[in-house]
């Protein structure tokens, strides 16, 4: 993928286009392009294919969403490359370019032309909660979601067992009705998706009582997958071939995505595969140091902080992070000490901290010595000033 140029800079938009930007961007590029407009340039046909190629990702927002999120690593493979001009989602030729503009084509060629063909099914979504751990280490995870599937009843047709759909008396079975209308090119023949078949070609007169007559009903599906280490909230990890919603006409089944929604921790905050915690210490502990418990993911460990550790001061404990999404190796763990200070204390305990602070006389104290310093230093640059001041009064 080394030699792909990104999708975003093919079609000239930038990665917050909205749709109706990328489609504008995707039209324009096109009609400059268009082999049928540059016949025997192969340069042009290159580009068509790459716009092409560019636009079946950006303007599906869901295949945008991996795009943004994989790049070229997609997990799904396959899903934006070799489609070409004469694929999925593009042009076919001058007439689709003139159906950009007029929703029809020359010579009886338009969308509506198209609507007995296979179609895949879309692809689907589903939120999966997780606990801080599951995501953490990974988990089996078996969870349910709602979809539709062809009826088992009537197999798709939408008939009534024992019937049979009808050929569409009004297009005669094409799908399409031909209709005259005016463009900027003059008066032309065109057609349209018929009105009475919706462009199927086929009527059902009598429907399938289990499905309405759509061919298709809802079921719940129950699935178990394999929840792999390292995901994180709101990430797209995973996807499962064939559990989307089913096609039409014969076309294949939609995937279904994974997205996981991961539940806030008690103790730690995450940033990718590092964790964060705070650890209360006492003043003792902060003024000797020694070994303080520090809380992991796998229960606790000692830690030795040195004499004199300040208030907010930060040490790291390396792999003792979350595990590396489809890596190896873990995060690390920081965490970020605070000095207690006791509230009640009697008269024995202050005794002993007034003798504590006498037999230090201020030697310990490098801030509150720089402080004090600073505050003479102002003072005295500033005695004249704080004088007439005084005077004004």
């Amino acid at each position: 993928m080394a030699d792909k140029r990104d999708y975003y800079e093919v079609l000239g938009v930038s990665k917050s286009a909205s749709e109706d930007e990328i489609k504008k961007a995707y039209r324009k590029a096109a009609k400059a392009c268009h082999p049928d407009l540059h016949p025997d340039d192969k340069q042009a046909e290159e580009r068509f294919k790459e716009v092409n190629e560019a636009y079946q990702v950006l303007s599906d927002p869901q295949k945008k969403a991996r795009y943004d999120q994989f790049g070229f690593d997609d997990p799904r493979s396959g899903m934006s490359g070799g489609q070409g001009f004469g694929g999925f989602g593009g042009f076919g030729g001058f007439e689709d370019i003139f159906d950009m503009f007029t929703g029809a084509g020359f010579g009886g060629r338009s969308s509506g032309a198209r609507q007995n063909a296979p179609r895949r099914g879309s692809d689907l979504q589903h939120n999966l909660n997780l606990s801080f751990e599951e995501a953490a280490f990974g988990c089996r995870k078996e969870f349910s979601f709602n979809r539709r599937a062809v009826c088992d009843t009537c197999h798709g047709s939408g008939a009534k067992p024992g019937t049979q759909p009808q050929t569409c008396s009004v297009c005669g079975g094409s799908g399409q009705q031909r209709v005259t209308m005016n463009s900027p090119f003059g008066q032309v023949q065109t057609l349209r998706t018929c009105s009475a078949c919706g462009g199927k070609g086929r009527v059902v007169k009598d429907r399938c009582p289990d499905c309405s007559g759509s061919g298709f009903k809802r079921i719940t599906r129950t699935v178990t997958l394999n929840v792999p280490a390292g995901v994180d909230d709101g990430q797209n990890f995973m996807m499962i071939p064939g559990e989307g919603e089913p096609g039409t006409n014969g076309g294949a089944p939609g995937d279904l995505y994974i997205t996981c929604s991961v539940r806030p921790h008690k103790i730690f905050k995450r940033d990718r595969f590092d964790l964060y915690c705070e650890v209360p210490i006492s003043f003792t502990q902060a003024a000797l140091g020694g070994e303080i418990e520090v809380p992991t993911l796998e229960g606790t460990t000692r830690y030795s902080i040195p004499t004199g550790t300040q208030e907010g001061t930060s040490f790291r404990i390396r792999n003792q992070g979350v595990q590396q999404f489809k890596g190896n190796g873990r995060g690390d763990l920081y965490f970020t000490v605070h000095v207690e200070v006791p509230k009640h204390l009697g008269e024995r305990q202050k005794d002993l901290l007034r003798q504590f602070e006498d037999s230090l006389n201020g030697r310990e104290y490098e801030k509150r010595k720089s402080f004090g310093e600073q505050v003479r230093s102002y003072i005295k640059e500033n005695t004249e000033r704080f004088k007439e001041r005084f005077d004004k009064k």
